[in-house]
């Protein structure tokens, strides 16, 4: 029982108690985020690199029968360095030049599970360490160890290099099916089971101006077709839905922002495709474009 005379004490010393400010363990920061791929630019060589639009064929193109001197023409050879492998990396980066990269990049949960890494989206200097060694190996540029797009990419084909129908997602016919798959932006060629075309690296349409999924046909081919939208290239164009075709472009195709719905080939690429395909072929395009 208190005292009458320690009584103002004690109230004084509770009200002090109930006055001070709760301290509380404080929580660990989170982690950072992956920097997202919209803000990525290009690692090497003056900004931007390449056109951020593709001369694409919105509307159908006006079909007709090109003349045999006009099929004679080849379309022109790109300019060296045109399809190198190129990273997206952080302005601040690509400026500095960093060596390795402290940042964890858009696909830095993908890239470690391939490389066999710890999966926790966090990057560390053994991730970077093994993610460089893999760009020094694939000739991507800039080495830094930053999981961008770029180095995803390379990686999917790889996986899909053997065998790039394992999951069965393009339906197995008797005659030539295109695949799209637009998850890991291939594409490929298959006759039955038998790949007689790829797989190869491709751009499809952005968010805006998806390629249009489902089964189409290859309905007109024009070797040196131009944009009349753009007035810009699109050599080896086959079309396969309205204005969607296959075709080269004069720049990289891995870019973060996607076509304006063509499937977007490197030159060697799609002048093979030129010599599998024909008109009445089928397309079969499924899937999504990562970031669309």
């Amino acid at each position: 029982m208190i005292s009458a005379a320690a009584r103002p004490r004690t109230l004084a010393l509770l009200l002090v108690a109930l006055l001070l400010p709760v301290t509380t363990a404080q929580a660990a920061p989170a982690p950072p985020s992956p920097v997202p791929e919209a803000v990525l630019v290009p690692g090497v060589g003056p900004y931007p690199r390449g056109p951020g639009d593709t001369p694409d064929q919105l509307l159908a193109p006006k079909v007709y029968a090109p003349g045999v001197r006009e099929e004679a023409v080849e379309p022109r050879e790109a300019a060296r360095g045109t399809y190198d492998l190129v990273e997206y990396v952080p302005l601040g980066e690509a400026v500095a030049r960093v060596s390795c990269s402290k940042q964890a990049g858009p696909y830095q949960r993908q890239v470690e599970r391939w490389l066999r890494l710890k999966v926790d989206g966090k990057q560390s200097a053994a991730d970077c360490k093994a993610i460089r060694a893999f760009q020094v190996k694939e000739k991507i540029k800039p080495a830094i160890g930053f999981a961008g797009p770029v180095t995803w990419a390379r990686m999917q084909y790889l996986s899909a290099r053997k065998n790039p129908n394992a999951a069965k997602k393009c339906p197995v016919r008797t005659y030539r099916v295109a695949c799209v798959d637009l998850d890991r932006q291939l594409t490929w060629v298959q006759k039955g089971a038998k790949v007689v075309f790829g797989p190869v690296n491709m751009r499809s349409g952005r968010a805006q101006y998806p390629t249009r999924k489902g089964w189409h046909t290859v309905y007109w081919r024009h070797k040196n077709h131009v944009s009349t939208l753009y007035n810009q290239p699109m050599p080896y164009s086959q079309f396969f839905s309205g204005g969607q075709a296959f075709h080269a472009v004069y720049g990289t195709i891995f870019t973060t922002v996607g076509s304006m719905g063509c499937v977007n080939l490197r030159l060697a690429d799609a002048r093979k495709l030129w010599d599998v395909l024909r008109k009445g072929d089928r397309v079969y395009v499924w899937g999504k474009r990562p970031g669309a």
